[in-house]
């Protein structure tokens, strides 16, 4: 057939081979996938381990990265999402209807609290809140569906008694979802973390933080061990469109070789500065999982044998520092720059008012205004000389 000049740049008469082996695997972008005949078309199924029908669905990059976060996190299955409160949304939606009661720790993740109570007030979903350091505040219902898990907690960095609350929700046959962000799959394995070998059902990973690495990419990842759950999950997935770049894949892909590397880094450098804080005399407390004074430590060495924990450390300031000076310091800081997130090469900074964040009470945090350092690459003098600076201006 003879083709025109605008033909044969669409229908190229000529194509290089198209498989080498190079140090990356090869990017796919893709909305639509070719098939090479009516019998392919008709033969696949969105149940499919690899569904090559369609780019919402999955590409070659994409479902590389998909594999190997399952590797990561120790489970079979993976979905990717386009955030990390994408993901979280995507196991709510899937699993709970009007009715069905989801328990949630007091020290969750902002958003996560703010989907919840969406859920509740628009389509009857029940929220209950417990205390992670206290098994006995989870008291589930036979509405109850849903426990969730954060190890370690949002802001204020308690590691929940795991093995107990992931006991309990067993023997009440309710399915528990793990918030793996902080561990991202290396500090302990969310499916078997435990002498007994305790398995949550479902990690979740905000892959914003360490996969990516860079503090440019946002992602989330669901990965499961059980393939009837993963169907559940994987049918929402498909039937809302959930998808994700095939370039933002091949960036975290990149970053996956030397996520390790850095979750190490940024841990040593956050043990060096906490015990810097911990001899501050306008700081009256410091938080951090591995620290014996802070809450859930004793919990933390039973799941983190390794004792590895994530760069981020928070610190309770004096409680006669005001909101105005507490800005200050923040403001005063020239390394630590003000931001949501971690895991990138920058060091973050966050205050926080925890009299608008708990619905408990939480006795064992002071009262007074909280900062979260979230640790980067530089390098720990630097950053405690930043530190002691921006201290000055209180």
């Amino acid at each position: 057939m003879k083709k025109s000049p605008q033909t044969q740049l669409i229908h190229a008469p000529r194509l290089a081979p198209q498989y080498i082996e190079t140090i990356q695997p090869p990017l796919y972008r893709a909305s639509t996938i070719i098939f090479e005949n009516t019998q392919k078309l008709f033969d696949r199924h969105w149940s499919d381990r690899y569904d090559y029908s369609y780019g919402t669905h999955g590409t070659p990059t994409t479902y590389t990265l998909a594999d190997k976060i399952a590797q990561l996190e120790h489970g079979q299955y993976c979905l990717l999402a386009p955030s990390g409160l994408s993901a979280v949304n995507l196991v709510n939606s899937a699993l709970l209807k009007s009715g069905d009661e989801v328990w949630v720790p007091d020290n969750i993740y902002g958003p996560s609290m703010a989907h919840a109570r969406y859920l509740e007030k628009n389509f009857g979903v029940i929220v209950r809140i417990y205390n992670p350091l206290d098994c006995d505040s989870f008291q589930p219902s036979k509405q109850t569906k849903l426990l969730w898990l954060e190890a370690a907690g949002s802001v204020t960095l308690e590691f929940p008694d795991l093995v107990n609350l992931v006991k309990k929700a067993k023997q009440h046959q309710i399915t528990t979802v793990l918030d793996n962000t902080w561990g991202a799959g290396l500090a302990f394995n969310a499916f078997d973390f435990s002498d007994e070998h305790l398995s949550v059902d479902i990690s979740v990973h905000a892959l914003t933080k360490y996969p990516s690495g860079g503090g440019d990419i946002l992602m989330g990842s669901v990965v499961t061990q059980d393939h009837t759950l993963h169907l559940k999950l994987l049918h929402l997935h498909a039937t809302q469109g959930i998808s994700v770049s095939g370039d933002d894949c091949a960036q975290i892909q990149r970053s996956l070789a030397h996520m390790q590397l850095r979750y190490q880094q940024q841990s040593m450098t956050a043990q060096t500065i906490l015990q810097w804080l911990k001899q501050q005399n306008k700081i009256q407390q410091v938080l951090h999982p591995s620290d014996s004074l802070s809450a859930g430590h004793e919990f933390w060495l039973e799941v983190c044998q390794d004792q590895q924990s994530a760069g981020l450390v928070s610190v309770i300031f004096q409680e006669q520092y005001t909101l105005e000076d507490i800005r200050r310091f923040c403001d005063a800081l020239q390394l630590f720059k003000l931001g949501f997130s971690w895991g990138g090469p920058v060091s973050l900074v966050m205050l926080y008012d925890l009299k608008e964040m708990r619905n408990l009470e939480h006795p064992h945090l002071a009262n007074g205004f909280l900062v979260r350092f979230c640790i980067g690459l530089e390098s720990s003098e630097d950053l405690i000389t930043d530190i002691k600076q921006a201290l000055q201006v209180l």
